[in-house]
């Protein structure tokens, strides 16, 4: 058996490979015509959607989609090339009043509301499982452990702006919206009996609702290998190097990695070459890609160079937020002590409701409410508190209480206030 699941589904304990989508592979959608026999087909069609979307990580610079696929009952599967067809508002229109299925919303949520394309409710198969508690929660593993059937995921890290796009590739992205509202229901019954849908629900909702992160200030500090650069001079390189490479990058759209390796900025700014030739003899400029733009990076490197020591970046950027937790013990123990307690109450709460600690509440508000916890920490404190920071009710509900008992424990002049927390 190669195709998708028969109604009775594959003998519990057996894995089916799924090769094939069941109604065949749909041609790819290029045409407002073809756009518009496909809207109408799905706005006839019933029950949930399932929608995904591929991207070109690792090639692109951009996060746009370079394919979407959809399938619902009634209305089949529909694979459509954001490229031609740009514009997905009347598709989006005519599925308003339906709940989308997808598998890590946010992922893909941000590139199709690029395409007027966006979810009034949705249902995440992946938060779903961690709620579940399910010990891998990708979209293969879900579907093997609750479905019986094995996805082929070998095209996952392809260049999805390649075009034509080749079948095989097709196949694979037809094959994952294939079974995703079984998955979907699966996961809806495992929930129910649980006692956790409304939990999800809430998730769910917060999805729908979220709004895209500002972005990081100074993002150039997490170039990887940033952590051997000695002083702010150095920093200055890699500041410059990154913001060159960026501006290449999106111009060509290219993924930032194939104009220049993170690697080749911290040589740079490690080594300091006085010349140009000092800079093309470092290993990593030693090849055809970081020697087209060789030009470009030197003028980044001459830029750090020349810069005075009033515009040098500082070591460390502005933030608004605790320090690191590592650092607490010695800047101070009555905040370290909170967090140890507060994590380990955490953890008791997770496993007694069988989930995952991070899904139980967000690590940095954990942080932030230790940091700074409210001056009378009542449970209806902890509670609003939580509530600043984006913590569901559900969250809040079952961990509010307990927090605000530990947080009163270590209150300035209780016993156990001046223990010798353990890093948890």
């Amino acid at each position: 058996m190669t195709k998708s699941a028969p109604s009775s589904g594959p003998t519990k304990g057996a894995s089916v490979p799924l090769l094939a989508p069941n109604d065949g592979l749909p041609p790819v959608i290029e045409t407002p015509e073809a756009l518009a026999a496909a809207v109408e087909a799905f706005a006839a069609g019933t029950g949930p959607v399932a929608v995904d979307a591929e991207r070109a990580s690792g090639y692109r610079y951009s996060h746009r989609a370079y394919l979407v696929q959809l399938r619902r009952a009634g209305s089949g599967t529909a694979l459509i090339d954001p490229i031609r067809c740009p514009d997905l508002s009347e598709l989006d229109a005519a599925l308003a009043d339906t709940e989308w299925v997808l598998h890590a919303a946010t992922q893909d949520l941000p590139c199709l509301a690029e395409l007027g394309f966006r979810p009034r409710a949705l249902f995440d198969t992946e938060l779903a499982g961690r709620l579940m508690s399910f010990p891998k929660v990708g979209l293969g593993a879900l579907v093997e452990e609750l479905l019986g059937f094995t996805l082929e995921k070998g095209h996952s890290a392809v260049d999805w702006s390649t075009r034509p796009l080749p079948e095989p590739w097709l196949i694979y992205a037809a094959l994952d919206v294939e079974l995703l509202v079984e998955l979907r229901d699966s996961l809806a019954e495992g929930l129910d009996q649980a006692g956790k849908r409304d939990w999800a629900a809430e998730e769910f909702a917060a999805l729908v609702q979220h709004q895209p992160r500002e972005s990081r200030p100074d993002p150039w500090r997490r170039t990887s290998g940033i952590h051997r650069i000695r002083n702010r001079r150095e920093l200055a390189y890699v500041r410059a190097l990154w913001s060159a490479r960026d501006n290449t990058a999106r111009r060509r759209d290219l993924s930032p990695g194939r104009v220049l390796s993170d690697q080749a900025i911290i040589a740079a700014a490690s080594a300091k070459p006085a010349d140009r030739s000092q800079l093309a003899a470092l290993g990593p400029y030693d090849n055809r890609t970081a020697r087209r733009d060789l030009d470009l990076w030197w003028s980044a490197v001459q830029h750090a160079r020349s810069l005075p020591d009033s515009e040098l970046p500082d070591n460390t950027t502005p933030y608004d937020g605790p320090p690191p937790a590592r650092a607490w013990a010695d800047r101070d123990p009555s905040a370290a002590a909170r967090l140890s307690s507060c994590r380990t109450a955490l953890h008791e709460l997770a496993e007694a409701h069988n989930l995952p600690v991070e899904n139980l509440l967000a690590p940095d508000s954990v942080r932030r409410l230790t940091w700074d916890p409210p001056a009378e920490p009542t449970p209806e404190a902890v509670a609003e508190a939580l509530r600043a920071r984006g913590a569901r009710e559900w969250q809040i509900g079952l961990t509010a209480t307990a927090l605000a008992e530990v947080l009163v424990t270590h209150q300035p002049g209780r016993s156990g206030d001046d223990s010798s927390p353990e890093e948890s």
